[in-house]
């Protein structure tokens, strides 16, 4: 197949890099794969390893709606003449749908809630694109309910769960970089893999270190990633007493040592469709404590992967974090994580179900190419 994969930008993000795996392993398989990128932030590029003769472009919008971008677009479509075309999230969907060149055009959608006013305007302006579409992707079943429930759908949805390469995701020793970050053997070592975004609401895993070290537990915190919440996550520490209690190591091209150096992994997330950042730390033998939001109870089985907590219950979210912070509890539910990793949320099983369903999508225009060359041909 002849595939192009539209994004908005590459920015650092679990949907950006689940496209951009996409489109190595599609190309290592064989098939043609293409990039186009909307906005100029090429944070995650070095990830993406097409073939030399694959197009890689950024439109280079200068606004949200570029004009010149979108014919940028069209111009690029009708050269590379794709037999698909794979947009992430409704912005991409929207430059993807207004230059289509005719081909079939599938949407994956990685966010569950809209927070805003100007966010619920957004999605109901979509809602077209979305009907149009010849199938949307959902990332997990509790995100395809509630967005069909709100009549957000397309002529095809189909639910393909986010996957990790379970054999690159394996637990390496983070000793030496434990001891490198300032932490000591017998600290609790809580994670959180995240661009500090609002949405992320990492300031909950300092409330969260506060109390457990009121407790009496070695509490320390790694916040793996930055963002735009670093300074509030400083600024809460100041005030509970525990600047000295956690570090922000910044964003990491590879971060499995820095997941490894972790006891047990938290998400404080206000809305999450399927993390693949849980699933990253469940694949490293971490037990993950997850709020209760999109896909988290088809990812986490409560007290057997980690747990879940309501959203916004720091009270629940610590007394989960106490309950790991023996050594056998969560030796056993990091392993019982890796296991459900292996056996459900692998990256191959992603690929071969997004591979099959764009050859469903592909192939009666393949077929209509193919009548169209004999026709010219006689």
């Amino acid at each position: 197949m002849r595939i192009v994969f539209v994004t908005g930008s590459l920015v650092h993000g679990g949907a950006e890099r689940q496209a951009i795996t996409l489109a190595n392993r599609l190309a290592e398989r064989g098939h043609e794969c293409h990039a186009i990128y909307v906005k100029n932030d090429p944070s995650q590029l070095s990830r993406l390893r097409l073939p030399a003769q694959s197009t890689v472009r950024c439109l280079h919008a200068k606004r949200y709606f570029d004009p010149g971008a979108l014919s940028h677009l069209h111009a690029l479509l009708e050269r590379l003449a794709p037999q698909v075309v794979l947009a992430t999230n409704p912005y991409a969907l929207l430059y993807a749908s207004l230059a289509s060149s005719g081909a079939p055009l599938a949407v994956s959608l990685h966010s569950t809630y809209v927070r805003t006013l100007k966010e619920q305007l957004q999605m109901a302006a979509y809602r077209p694109l979305f009907w149009r579409a010849a199938c949307a992707v959902f990332v997990c079943e509790g995100q395809r309910r509630h967005w069909l429930a709100r009549g957000l759908f397309a002529r095809r949805n189909r639910v393909i769960y986010n996957g990790v390469d379970h054999e690159h995701w394996q637990p390496v020793d983070a000793t030496a970089l434990r001891r490198a970050l300032g932490f000591a053997e017998t600290d609790y070592v809580v994670g959180l893999s995240a661009v500090l975004r609002p949405e992320k609401n990492p300031v909950q895993l300092i409330d969260a270190l506060a109390r457990l070290r009121a407790m009496g537990l070695p509490a320390r915190a790694l916040f793996i990633g930055d963002g735009e919440e670093r300074g509030a996550v400083e600024s809460r520490a100041r005030a509970l007493g525990v600047a000295d209690r956690f570090v922000i190591s910044g964003f990491q091209e590879d971060v499995r040592p820095f997941i490894s150096a972790c006891d047990v992994v938290a998400l404080t997330s206000f809305t999450e469709a399927f993390s693949l950042a849980a699933i990253e730390a469940m694949a490293l033998g971490r037990p993950v404590v997850h709020p209760a939001v999109g896909g988290a109870a088809e990812m986490i089985h409560s007290g057997h992967e980690g747990w879940l907590f309501p959203v916004g219950d720091t009270a629940t979210l610590v007394e989960r974090l106490a309950a790991l912070a023996d050594p056998l509890a969560r030796t056993r539910m990091g392993e019982n994580a890796r296991a459900t990793v292996v056996a459900r949320f692998s990256e191959r099983a992603m690929v071969e179900r997004y591979e099959q369903l764009l050859a469903e999508l592909a192939t009666p225009r393949s077929k209509s190419a193919q009548l169209r060359n004999r026709a010219t041909a006689h």
